[in-house]
C-alpha cells in the first residue's frame, strides 16, 4: 500500500510495486504475491486497466501508516475520480479526466479545472448521442433555424457550452438543479481558461471537481 501512495499518485503495475519495494530495502517483496495481497487488502486498493491504485480508504490508510511522513493531505475528490477512471468506456474522456487528476494533484489548480470541465462535457456528449439526440436536435432548432442536425461529439461541439447547458435541461437530460450548477462551474471554467488575474485555492478546485463527480461522472459515466 504504501508503495501505491508513492508521489506521484498513479495506478502502477505489479512489476513497478516489486521494483519500488524491493528497492527500499524490503528483500522479500522479491517472493510475494503482489496482487493476491492488494485484493485481499480490505477494499485499499482497486486494479483498473492501467493498474493497481489507491482507492479512498486506501489513501487514508497510507497517512495513518506514514504518520508525519504522509503527505499531509490527500485530496479526496482526486482520488474519487481515479476510481472512475476503471469504468470510463470513452478514450477521449478517460484522458481528460486522467489530466485533471494529475494537475490537480500537482497543484495545477487552474488547469485542473479547465480539464475536468472538459472530460464532463465529454460525458454529456455521450448522453445526448446515446439517448436524447432526435429531442436535442429539435431543440437547438427551434432556437436557431439555422442549426444542421448533430451526429457527433463534434456537431455538438458548435453550441456555446451555455446553450449546450440549457437545452440538457430542456430535453430533461438534467434537471432544472443540476443545470444551474453546472452554470456556476461553466463560469469557474471560463475563468481559469482565459489570462487574467483570477485566483483559486483548493478548496475551491475540490468543490468544483466534486460536483462534476457527483452531477455528471457518478450518474452518466458508469
Amino acid at each position: 500500500l504504501l508503495c501505491l501512495g508513492v508521489e506521484p499518485l498513479k495506478p502502477r503495475a505489479v512489476a513497478e510495486l516489486r521494483d519500488l519495494a524491493t528497492g527500499a530495502g524490503l528483500r522479500k517483496a522479491a517472493d510475494w504475491n503482489i496482487s493476491a495481497l492488494l485484493q485481499s487488502s480490505s477494499g485499499f486498493a482497486v486494479r483498473t486497466t492501467s493498474g493497481w491504485e489507491l482507492t479512498t480508504p486506501g489513501l487514508n490508510r497510507i497517512s495513518e501508516l506514514a504518520g508525519p511522513l504522509g503527505k499531509a493531505s490527500v485530496p479526496h475528490v482526486a482520488s474519487s475520480l481515479r476510481q472512475l477512471l476503471g469504468v470510463l468506456t470513452n478514450v477521449d474522456t478517460k484522458a481528460f479526466v486522467l489530466e485533471a487528476i494529475e494537475c490537480f494533484e500537482a497543484r495545477q489548480f487552474r488547469a485542473a479545472v479547465v480539464l475536468s470541465w472538459v472530460g464532463a462535457v465529454s460525458v454529456l456528449h455521450t448522453l445526448i448521442l446515446s439517448s436524447y439526440l432526435t429531442a436535442f436536435n429539435a431543440e437547438a432548432f427551434k432556437r436557431d433555424a439555422k442549426w444542421k442536425p448533430a451526429k457527433s461529439s463534434d456537431d455538438l461541439s458548435r453550441l456555446r457550452e451555455k446553450d449546450f447547458l440549457e437545452i440538457l435541461q430542456a430535453v430533461s437530460a438534467i434537471g432544472k438543479n443540476v443545470k444551474q450548477e453546472l452554470d456556476k462551474a461553466l463560469t469557474l471554467r471560463n475563468g481559469c481558461g482565459h489570462p487574467n488575474s483570477l485566483k483559486i485555492g483548493e478548496s475551491t478546485v475540490a468543490a468544483h471537481i466534486e460536483l462534476l463527480v457527483l452531477n455528471v461522472f457518478q450518474p452518466f459515466a458508469t
